[in-house]
């Protein structure tokens, strides 16, 4: 058992009254002691469902992302004209909606936009589809990388994913207490914000509740991010939506912040956001989007690149970004993208 841990423990799970919040140093050293499994599995579990309970501060989560930047991995710096942008979607996936997030990526690195993901598998508590089996179906499967080959795919075709089981064993060593208290744990909300990246980066993040968004404008500011978009997306994450206003934060400090509300049908987008369908003809439905053909999923994508192609330093405007995306769709320049990191991933795959 640890005592320090203990002592950390005690003063987050004392009660509604008594509770503390951690200082940022303690928040870390609390995270890397579960992570180094230091803490016992009683402790760790009593921890993430106290801490749930009594919410995280946006310092606590600057403390555990300074864990994480200590004890994970990290890629690194890439020659680019654009700030890398990190996507930080929910790890246990959708339950009512299309994610959108591997279509935007693909159409953000085809506008020399780099991008890195990040997720592990199947996941508590939704336990959907990951972001990495949509890769798998066509045909990369960062799984099989180790992280320098990530690396390489990242600098030839601007495009890479931190997969936890492969290149963070120590925070998949905490996936099956997320289960096993059947809730998501402050890691599911850190994670949201965290960077895997040494050089210049965009953050975009989804949110749920406007409190998450308030405790990630503190924490990346700690962190030192000063590129950061919150996203009220689909389902925590960052896809806009097409049936409500997109409600969008723009910069991490109160100087710099900037309020964004978008209406779908402003730009010719109003509609129903694309219901999830299982995985083979959701598949599908994305081939037909990179082939350029029309469909309700095309004009969500094009709504959501769109914006980012912009919000990424890729466009002047969100018009011209919805219109770019649409040219870089049907003149098959992403479907040309995909095919290069097939090229460049598959052989890697084959020495791991």
């Amino acid at each position: 058992m640890s005592h320090e841990f203990r002592e950390l423990l005690r003063k987050v799970g004392s009660g509604t009254h008594t509770s503390e919040s951690l200082t940022r140093e303690e928040a870390a050293a609390a995270t890397r002691l579960m992570l180094l499994q230091e803490a016992t599995p009683a402790q760790i579990g009593a921890f993430m469902i106290a801490h749930r309970i009594r919410r995280p501060t946006g310092t606590e989560l600057a403390g555990m992302l300074d864990a994480y930047a200590e004890l994970g991995p990290r890629l690194h710096s890439i020659a680019s004209a654009y700030p890398v942008t990190v996507m930080g979607v929910p790890y246990d996936g959708r339950s009512r909606t299309t994610p959108l997030a591997p279509l935007i990526a693909l159409i953000l690195a085809t506008a020399h936009c780099p991008v890195i993901m990040h997720g592990g598998d199947r996941m508590p508590t939704k336990e959907g589809e990951p972001l990495i089996d949509y890769w798998r179906e066509w045909g990369v499967d960062w799984s099989k990388l180790a992280l320098s080959q990530v690396q390489h795919v990242l600098e030839a075709t601007g495009l890479g994913f931190i997969y936890l089981p492969t290149h963070f064993p120590l925070a998949q060593g905490l996936v099956p207490y997320r289960e096993q208290i059947g809730k998501r744990p402050p890691f599911a909300t850190m994670e949201l914000i965290w960077s895997p990246y040494a050089g210049e980066v965009h953050v975009v993040s989804g949110f749920v509740h406007p409190p998450t968004e308030l405790m990630f404008q503190e924490a990346i500011t700690l962190r030192g991010i000063t590129h950061f978009t919150s996203v009220k997306g689909l389902e925590g994450s960052i896809d806009l939506p097409r049936e409500r206003t997109a409600i969008i934060g723009l910069g991490a400090t109160a100087i710099d912040f900037e309020r964004l509300h978008l209406h779908s049908r402003d730009y010719g987008f109003e509609g129903k956001n694309v219901p999830l369908d299982a995985t083979p003809k959701l598949i599908e439905a994305m081939q037909s989007v990179l082939q350029g053909q029309p469909s309700e999923l095309m004009q969500s994508t094009l709504w959501s690149s769109g914006f980012y192609l912009w919000r990424c330093g890729g466009c002047r405007s969100l018009e011209a970004g919805i219109q770019e995306a649409k040219r870089l769709l049907t003149e098959g320049l992403v479907l040309q993208k995909l095919r290069e990191i097939q090229q460049v991933a598959t052989p890697l795959q084959l020495t791991h």
